[in-house]
This record gives C-alpha cells, sequence and structure tokens, in this order.
C-alpha cells in the first residue's frame, strides 16, 4: 500500500469509534426500553402478562446487553488505538476517563446476570442505577465526542 493510502486510513479512523459510538447509544436506548418492558412484564397479571411474555423482552434485552458490553469494551479499545495512532498519545481528559469508567459500568452491571437470573432484587436494583448512570454519562460523552469530532474536522480542512 502507497504511505498515501495509509494515512487516509489513519485519519479515517478517526471516524470509527463515533460512529459505532453513537449507534451503541441507540442501541442503549433501546435495551432500556427493553427493559422497561421487563419492569412492566413481572407487574402485569393475567391476559396483560400473557400479551407481554409473547414480546420476549428478558431475552431480547439480555442478548442486547451482552452485545453492547463487547462492542463498548472493543469501542473504546478500538478510540483509544485510533487516538494513539493519530497523535502518537492518548490525551488524558474528561471524554477518557469517562470512556473507562463507562466500561467498568456496563461490566459491572453486566455481572450481576447471574444474580438476576436467580431472583435476588438487590442485584436487580444495582442493575438498574449503574444502567441510569450509564446512560447519562453516554449522553455527556455524545456530546463531548462530537466537540472532539468537530476540532478534528478542524484540523483537516
Amino acid at each position: 500500500m502507497s504511505a498515501e493510502i495509509l494515512e487516509k486510513i489513519k485519519v479515517w479512523s478517526q471516524f470509527v469509534h463515533p460512529i459505532l459510538m453513537w449507534v451503541l447509544f441507540a442501541a442503549t436506548l433501546y435495551a432500556l426500553y427493553l427493559g422497561i418492558q421487563i419492569r412492566r412484564t413481572r407487574a402485569a397479571e393475567g391476559e396483560a402478562k400473557k400479551e407481554l411474555i409473547k414480546g420476549r423482552f428478558n431475552i431480547r434485552h439480555y442478548q442486547l446487553g451482552s452485545i453492547l458490553l463487547a462492542a463498548m469494551v472493543l469501542g473504546t479499545i478500538g478510540g483509544m488505538g485510533a487516538t494513539y495512532i493519530n497523535s502518537g498519545k492518548l490525551f488524558v481528559n474528561s471524554h477518557l476517563l469517562v470512556g473507562l469508567g463507562m466500561t467498568g459500568l456496563i461490566a459491572t452491571s453486566a455481572a450481576l446476570s447471574p444474580f438476576m437470573q436467580k431472583g435476588h432484587n438487590w442485584a436487580r436494583y444495582s442493575h438498574i442505577a449503574l444502567n441510569v448512570v450509564l446512560v447519562s454519562l453516554f449522553a455527556w460523552q455524545a456530546i463531548t465526542g462530537m466537540q472532539i469530532v468537530q476540532r478534528i474536522i478542524e484540523r483537516m480542512g
């Protein structure tokens, strides 16, 4: 490959992380919706409960959560890698630190699954609390991430 092609890949690699994270943010909001449907199913009775069970919200939530965990870990590593490749260093700032914290939050939240499957309410409430914090931080990351993308675009132009 020519040096020119490698340089273009290097520059455009900076946009993979933000695009992936926006997709993950949307998927996280969908996982939140599924989680709310699970809570509704648990509280429902009779025919309403039977109808909600057909939605298989618990299975869909669990599967999507697994995908989100893997994608967030890989996306965090990828974002750090792209930054390092393009600038020769990591910028230790709030965006990086919050992103690393979010990775820890989603891992901890997912680790509660076996306890929730055994019916432990402390695990369910902890899972919900961790994910409320995660979604809030994700929204903030989306804003700060777009500010970073704007600076990259300005440097390109």
